[in-house]
């Protein structure tokens, strides 16, 4: 791995973990983040492939109270490097990707317990009005969230490739396979979460549409999408169509119609 390869998979991984805590560009998602990963690898089908199967995952990982989710930043960045180095499969790929969530979930809590601290720092600053003291606690509160992805990232990269490839090796084929069965239990209450957070009635029969076509035709996913983008175009032109008959003047009854002489056509 050279140097730039480095410096670039560093700066990833710091977009990733402070996107983990803005949730805005959403660039710390399994899909973007091991995608940027295969790019710089020189490997972007693998990264593309890996990262939509930890999306699948991750669909289902959300912080809910105080409870807080696995950590997606990390175990995107560093299952991506390992695999696409270490030249593993996929399902390799799983089973480092969630020991690395549960780990990065336990790091996230540490870093966010440090910033509580940073907290109690600028509301001193705003007391006092120093604008800039408080400019200072976020970048420094960004700064660690960026370095809880950065030095394990760093620490991966500098690992030699034999030592990977020896360690994803004896990773006994009974925890791979489980994980994999686990992952794919994960898939299956992500998407029971979406298909709820979709339960809009006059919008099911699309849902459905997409269901038969994949069951009974060869449809491809380059196909669904641009399906699926012909048919948003066009209910959106039809409710935009009906929306403007609706707020329209109305048609005029026989009794107010004024005929025009000079017109040949009228009777």
């Amino acid at each position: 791995m050279s140097s730039i390869q480095i410096i670039l998979l560093l700066v990833i991984a710091a977009v990733t973990g402070i996107a983990s805590v803005l949730d805005e560009g959403q660039s710390h998602r399994p899909l973007i983040a091991c995608t940027l990963v295969g790019l710089v690898l020189g490997d972007l089908k693998t990264g593309i492939i890996l990262g939509g199967t930890l999306e699948l995952m991750a669909l289902g990982w959300m912080n809910v109270g105080l409870a807080m989710a696995p950590d997606t930043a990390i175990a995107s960045v560093i299952s991506t490097i390992l695999v696409i180095t270490a030249g593993q499969g996929i399902g390799e790929g799983i089973a480092v990707a969630i020991a690395l969530a549960a780990a990065g979930q336990v790091l996230t809590i540490f870093v966010r317990t440090i910033t509580v601290f940073l907290i109690h720092r600028a509301d001193k600053y705003a007391e006092e009005g120093n604008f800039k003291g408080i400019e200072i606690m976020h970048i420094t509160a960004m700064g660690f969230q960026a370095l809880r992805v950065m030095v394990p990232t760093l620490i991966v990269t500098l690992i030699s490739v034999s030592a990977v490839q020896t360690f994803l090796g004896n990773i006994p084929e009974v925890i791979t396979k489980g994980l994999q069965i686990g992952g794919g239990i994960i898939v299956v209450v992500g998407y029971a979460m979406v298909i709820n957070m979709m339960n809009i009635p006059h919008l099911k029969p699309f849902f459905y549409i997409g269901f038969l076509l994949a069951a009974f035709t060869g449809f491809n996913l380059v196909g669904f999408g641009a399906l699926g983008l012909c048919l948003a175009l066009l209910y959106q032109q039809v409710m935009q169509r009906n929306q403007m008959q609706s707020v329209g003047v109305p048609a005029a009854t026989s009794s107010e119609i004024v005929y025009d002489d000079d017109d040949d056509l009228d009777a």
